[in-house]
């Protein structure tokens, strides 16, 4: 295969009956331990939206700012949770913590993820967590709460900071994500980089921290029965964080890392891509096979699956 074919953007078949009835596009990057470029699939030098895949470097700016959480607390902070019980009580005891209750929060109203959950309200929006920590850094450093998620107030230029210095690279553009905070726009390429530096830093930096909560605490970071936590359970010592529109970022204990980026958004595709990402890198694991395939309903049973090419 030559290097332009190795760079042509994946093709995920959707199968329904053996026939192929959709196709998604694909960008995914991996490196080995070393860093060095193993599967390069799509433009993934041009800037992209990582959306929830930052969080990690989110939470980074944030201890690096006075942040003081620990654990499945701060594997919270990082997380895109489903709402389930022991989440929003993560919420609100980062909250109380720092004096707060959840009428401090920004991020819109919304009904959680986990579907036998039925109330709505902020503290139920799958970043409640990140924002709850937001809010924490805040008192710590004295600084106004209202204006939190205005680009120009100080944790936020903070964070914008660790996201350039982490990914090598000036933020291409800022947006507003889904929560209202500011969004950077960086390449697949610095993210994938900015990934290996959690667990390649020191024992007791707070990159460290952050890698260790996150792959110790998989289900504070999702949910109990959402992909990444099963990858992550899968698959001890890797972390691995998603993002909307279908983006996923993750790396390995040993600095093998990687990030894929469905070019329709379209979410269905993205843990079967990231599968095949984990694989190239000679990560897998039995329970990884289901994941892999995905599932086609017909009349509420399989009747397909969803093939990487």
């Amino acid at each position: 295969m030559s290097k332009g074919e190795r760079e042509m953007s994946l093709i995920v078949e959707v199968v329904r009956s053996g026939f192929v009835e959709s196709t998604h596009q694909a960008r995914m990057l991996t490196v080995d331990a070393a860093g060095r470029p193993v599967e390069t699939r799509g433009a993934v030098h041009v800037p992209a939206s990582p959306r929830s895949s930052m969080k990690p470097l989110q939470a980074l700016g944030m201890l690096r700012s006075g942040l003081r959480l620990e654990g499945e607390l701060l594997a919270l902070a990082c997380a895109s949770h489903s709402g389930e019980p022991f989440h929003v009580d993560g919420v609100r005891k980062i909250l109380a913590g720092a004096g707060l209750d959840e009428s401090a929060l920004q991020c819109p109203e919304d009904y959680p993820f986990d579907r036998a959950a039925t109330e709505r309200g902020r503290v139920y929006m799958n970043c409640s967590g990140k924002h709850s920590a937001m809010l924490a850094t805040c008192v710590a450093n004295d600084w106004p709460l209202s204006t939190y998620l205005e680009p120009a107030h100080p944790l936020q230029r903070a964070i914008r900071q660790t996201v350039e210095e982490l990914t090598g690279e000036r933020v291409a553009a800022s947006g507003v994500d889904g929560c209202g905070a500011p969004l950077f726009y960086v390449s697949m390429l610095g993210v994938t980089k900015a990934f290996r530096a959690f667990p390649m830093s020191s024992e007791d930096s707070y990159e460290r921290k952050i890698f260790d909560a996150m792959r110790t605490y998989p289900e504070w970071t999702s949910g109990t029965d959402r992909a990444e936590a099963k990858l992550m359970r899968a698959l001890p010592g890797l972390m691995l964080k998603a993002g909307a529109e279908a983006f996923d970022a993750f790396v390995f204990e040993d600095g093998r890392a990687g990030t894929v980026k469905i070019e329709d958004g379209g979410t269905r595709a993205r843990v079967p891509v990231t599968v095949a990402a984990l694989r190239s890198l000679g990560l897998d694991a039995p329970e990884l096979a289901e994941l892999a395939a995905g599932t086609v309903l017909g009349g509420g049973r399989p009747v397909g699956e969803l093939r990487v090419r």
